[in-house]
């Protein structure tokens, strides 16, 4: 299996580069989308980033249209949403395929190491109910699916999307990798 760290990413503004600049920090690896009902968790997501970055936490936002086409714009109009809307201060990347044939290798290697999350039922619960068809695990299931990275680059959870960046059982998940 590649590491993480090896995996060939975009910058929001284009820029091809690793996550190995990241290498020794803890990692939220977050899809995001600018038009889901999940949207407001940007705000929430900043908030741990700011609370914890001097202790190494980096929160890593991959925007991704694959649920129902809710991250419609260009890098740049994502970049500009976020920091406007939400004031967003962690790293954007370009906007990539989380699930399906077109995935990333990114999201292929963390899906993989964490093929369920926690949290995971009342999500697909809702989304069925409004008669939304989901992905069966493995795959991401919604926008603001979370991995937690260890400062190693092995994946040490997954978190279900209506797992808030507020919820004790992620804050308790990161404050032990950042512990180490």
């Amino acid at each position: 299996m590649a590491s993480i760290f090896d995996i060939p990413v975009q910058s929001n503004d284009g820029q091809s580069l690793t996550l190995e600049r990241y290498k020794g920090k803890v990692l939220l690896v977050v899809n995001v989308a600018s038009k889901c009902g999940l949207t407001p968790q940007y705000e929430g997501l900043e908030k741990l980033y700011e609370d914890k970055r001097e202790q190494g936490l980096e929160v890593l936002a991959f925007p991704a249209n694959n649920f129902k086409e809710q991250e419609p714009g260009s890098d740049q109009e994502i970049k500009e949403f976020c920091t406007l809307t939400y004031n967003v201060q962690f790293p954007l990347f370009a906007k990539v395929s989380v699930a399906g044939e077109d995935r990333h290798p990114l999201y292929g290697e963390l899906t993989a190491a964490k093929p369920d999350a926690t949290g995971e039922g009342p999500m697909r619960e809702r989304l069925a109910g409004y008669g939304i068809q989901t992905n069966a695990a493995p795959e991401v299931l919604w926008n603001f699916e979370k991995f937690v990275i260890g400062r190693d680059g092995q994946v040490v959870a997954r978190f279900s999307p209506d797992v808030s960046p507020d919820d004790p059982r992620l804050q308790q998940m990161i404050e032990a990798e950042l512990a180490k």
